[in-house]
């Protein structure tokens, strides 16, 4: 390590750039935080941190309170679009078998003010969109719209899908459309067909829905329907679309939406990129959706995100060369996170699936799959695979 204490600069204050902000604290670096939002909002909508991500936090012993500020996942249901039981997917049951922290399922901005105490008093500016970088050997300097500059012994690119700092290594790259829009919202909600810890998800023809207990009597759901790449990347409908689309699903699904007030609900297109082979250009790196973009379909962007950030600030403490250490935390990441935006992807088109002979062919494989095949599916997703220099 450096003689004195290092600094890292990091661009995006996302759960990646606060987990990193958090982690790097732990292992005695100078932090700062840079953020283009000029508030810290989390959209409303949530997520699922699965027992890897725990396992991750609890490895560099950050306790931010995770089953507190959510709902611990009790069971997970794969019903048909009318409600109709397909199977469930036993994640606590291999969780609890392999001794590790259960899937807690919890709003975005709940988990944000957990992140954000872990930070404590580290600086976080707001309102700073980066730009463009200049490394050096010693460090590297981060450019901002205003004019403004930070600089830090190493920087690292936290800045999601849309990363500054991922443009400057790349060069110009499309993002990869998927072809559906997604709509979430989170809303007090409660229905006899939805039990407290439940995760249920409803597969239809070319949409789904899912609904998520979050903890605290809220609910965050999500629905998708494919459609052109350029609505669903601009999609400016109404709540009454929405209605209309799932007209005669299950009774849950219409309650929920019906129960949300327009304004609430949000809408994004299910989109990722090309996986990345280089990350980092000298002492500058990327972490998260900045490094590898991934649809929601596995549920595992935060946790990917939490272990890079906790794998980068394990790496960094056991190497002595803070530029070899960035790289050896790419090389250690690189192929989990590969298989990850592969695995989403694959398993998106099968969700997005509106063929019925299709459908119901990958519906009576699901309905087949024995817990040990599931298991020998998930364990290695579930467990962190640590860190290592």
């Amino acid at each position: 390590m450096t003689s004195h204490r290092p600094k890292a600069v990091v661009i995006g204050a996302g759960i990646g750039g606060l987990t990193l902000a958090a982690a790097l604290r732990k292992v005695d670096f100078d932090v700062e935080v840079y953020e283009r939002a000029t508030e810290l909002k989390a959209a409303g909508s949530g997520l699922g941190v699965l027992s890897n991500g725990g396992a991750a936090l609890e490895a560099l012993g950050l306790d931010i309170g995770l089953e507190k500020r959510g709902q611990i996942l009790q069971r997970f249901g794969i019903n048909d679009a009318e409600g109709n039981h397909i199977t469930w997917f036993p994640i606590p049951e291999l969780s609890d078998e392999l001794g590790l922290p259960p899937t807690v399922v919890i709003s975005r901005s709940a988990l944000q003010q957990g992140l954000l105490e872990a930070v404590g008093d580290t600086p976080i500016t707001l309102g700073a969109a980066a730009v463009g970088y200049e490394t050096r050997p010693d460090g590297a300097t981060v450019r901002f719209a205003d004019g403004s500059e930070a600089h830090g012994d190493i920087v690292i690119g936290a800045d999601g899908i849309n990363s500054a700092i991922r443009r400057q290594i790349t060069g110009p790259e499309p993002v990869r459309e998927a072809g559906y829009v997604c709509w979430l919202a989170i809303v007090p909600f409660s229905h006899p067909n939805f039990e407290t810890g439940s995760v249920l998800h409803y597969w239809g023809s070319g949409q789904r829905f899912g609904l998520l207990d979050v903890g605290h009597g809220q609910t965050y759901w999500f629905g998708t329907k494919n459609m052109s790449v350029e609505r669903a990347a601009d999609w400016q409908g109404t709540k009454e679309e929405i209605v209309q689309a799932y007209a005669g699903w299950a009774d849950e699904v219409q309650a929920a939406i019906r129960v949300t007030p327009e304004e609430d609900i949000i809408a994004i297109p299910a989109r990722d990129r090309d996986f990345l082979e280089q990350w980092g250009d000298g002492r500058v790196t990327l972490l998260g959706d900045a490094a590898h973009p991934m649809l929601t379909s596995l549920a595992q962007g935060a946790g990917m995100a939490i272990e890079d950030a906790v794998v980068l600030a394990g790496t960094l403490a056991r190497t002595g060369d803070l530029t070899a250490g960035l790289r050896a935390y790419e090389d250690q990441r690189r192929e989990r996170n590969r298989a990850m935006v592969l695995g989403s992807r694959a398993l998106s088109e099968q969700e997005q699936l509106e063929d019925p002979g299709q459908r119901h062919e990958r519906d009576e494989q699901l309905r087949a799959t024995t817990y040990a095949a599931f298991a020998e599916q998930q364990r290695d997703v579930l467990t962190f695979p640590g860190i290592h220099v």
